[in-house]
């Protein structure tokens, strides 16, 4: 099931990064150029760096000249993070591009890979969330808290989990199809962003 090698590799991603956990650091992606797993390795180190960015911009103390230069790399690394995904689903375009749709079959409210990107996010949380679970400088409250809501994350993964293998069997027997919306950002495109265009004119 994608599910179970999506997880593997998001864990090696995550692990991988934090050996150095430097945002800048470069990756390096183990897996072969074509895989769907490096496209999943790519995809969650870019959510990695860019989780550890969020933490930087949030320092209230953060100097305003700083906190504009992480605010536009974010935005940078958002738009990475959308194409990556696009890239997945076309993956699975191409893989059930000769699947022929029952007259019944429905499309689903979010593509394959989008629940992917949803399967990296909660990845990091469950990371993030069991590292506070092993501090010492906390009361005990404080750990069971954050054991709560680990717990809490694993049972949502799981769920997920099964709803993304679920999709993809289904589409794979024609009881849903895929139907892929470019995410069309507007704030990106100086031809889209009035601030951007108006600046031209």
């Amino acid at each position: 099931m994608i599910s179970a090698i999506a997880n593997k590799v998001f864990q090696q991603a995550i692990n991988d990064y934090h050996q150095f956990d430097e945002i800048d650091h470069p990756i390096n992606n183990p897996f072969e150029g074509s895989s769907l797993e490096h496209l999943l390795y790519l995809k969650c180190w870019i959510d990695t760096a860019q989780w550890h960015m969020e933490d930087v911009i949030r320092n209230p103390e953060i100097d305003p000249k700083d906190a504009l230069y992480w605010k536009r790399r974010i935005d940078k690394q958002n738009q990475v993070r959308t194409d990556t995904v696009e890239y997945i689903d076309s993956h699975y375009l191409q893989l059930f591009a000769g699947v022929v749709a029952h007259s019944d079959a429905q499309v689903n409210t979010e593509s394959p890979a989008w629940a992917i990107d949803r399967l990296a996010i909660l990845a990091l949380k469950v990371y993030h969330m069991e590292q506070e679970t092993f501090r010492t400088d906390v009361d005990q409250a404080h750990i069971d808290a954050c054991q709560e809501k680990l717990d809490i994350l694993l049972a949502q993964r799981a769920d997920l989990s099964a709803g993304i293998d679920q999709l993809l069997t289904d589409i794979s027997e024609g009881r849903k199809y895929m139907k892929v919306y470019k995410q069309m950002k507007m704030y990106n495109d100086p031809s889209l962003n009035p601030v951007l265009y108006g600046k031209q004119n």
